[in-house]
């Protein structure tokens, strides 16, 4: 079985929202002509606490962002589906969770991975924001946790907080085994 996996497409990441990523809006026309495609669909969401250790007024590097139960911590509606599963990440004060499947200190799953093992998928497919960051992170747990990994180039954006670190953070991925594809390809 294969699951489509599409990270934090959530309003705080898109055009005016706290932590914006250039573009991001756009991904969602993508995702929607792909989404009915796959066997399953899970989103995954940051929900941080509003005292967040990733937030600069508490010495990480973002601004406040996909606080919880806020606007901007929602799952674009346009490709967000009742009965759609979502996986949060980011609900540790004290550690950040860029990887859908795991925090950034491996203290805590996420619960993606059992979700994904209790419906008999063995291949997923990762599109959202951001490239650099959530969305690589990922695609590396999900190789390490021995899917078959695919990253649906056309349907991510990056924040590039450094020129290049998008381009960087896709030829790390292909580096541990992630297969690019576009939108395109997908049956």
């Amino acid at each position: 079985m294969n699951a489509l996996i599409i990270v934090d497409v959530q309003y705080d990441f898109m055009p005016g929202g706290a932590l914006a990523v250039a573009e991001g809006d756009k991904v969602a026309d993508v995702i929607l002509k792909i989404r009915d495609r796959f066997d399953h669909v899970v989103f995954t969401q940051d929900w941080h606490p509003a005292d967040h250790c990733s937030f600069r007024q508490n010495g990480g590097i973002w601004p406040p962002h996909c606080i919880q139960n806020s606007d901007g911590a929602s799952i674009d509606r346009k490709i967000f589906r009742d009965g759609d599963t979502y996986i949060r990440k980011g609900i540790h004060q004290d550690v950040d969770s860029y990887s859908g499947f795991w925090d950034n200190e491996r203290k805590h799953k996420t619960g993606l991975d059992d979700h994904l093992k209790t419906s008999d998928v063995d291949t997923i497919y990762i599109c959202g924001l951001a490239t650099d960051y959530c969305v690589k992170f990922t695609a590396l747990d999900g190789i390490d946790a021995g899917y078959r990994v695919f990253l649906i180039k056309d349907a991510c954006r990056g924040v590039d907080v450094h020129e290049g670190d998008s381009s960087k953070a896709v030829d790390d991925m292909i580096n541990k085994g992630v297969i690019v594809i576009s939108s395109e390809s997908i049956q």
